[in-house]
């Protein structure tokens, strides 16, 4: 019985661990999105879990009103989105800071 729940332990760790790793992000891309333009933030089922920090953020982000041309601008928008996102507290994919100047990757 010990063993059994020594095993199950070691499994949950390790599921624990490795789903609350962080998406590779490149060339300004996380899961093969493009990281600016038009977003929609949805309850569920979304393109990219994303976590909000103040901190050592992946992707430092830009609201704008205007479309969004660079790295890290995004339009928030109801309809016609590029993206969808849904924020969360844990197990995203990608690390966000909302900023004023300088959006873009770290």
């Amino acid at each position: 019985m010990k063993l059994l729940f020594t095993a199950f332990l070691t499994i949950a760790c390790n599921f624990l661990l490795l789903n609350n790793t962080v998406t590779q992000i490149n060339d300004c891309k996380c899961n093969n999105i493009e990281l600016k333009g038009r977003v929609k933030v949805v309850p569920f089922g979304a393109d990219l879990r994303v976590r909000v920090v103040e901190s050592q953020p992946d992707l430092r982000v830009r609201k704008v009103e205007r479309s969004a041309i660079e790295c890290g601008e995004w339009q928030f928008v109801d309809s016609g989105e590029d993206f969808t996102i849904q924020i969360v507290n844990e197990f995203a994919d990608i690390r966000i800071k909302y900023v004023d100047v300088s959006p873009g990757m770290n």
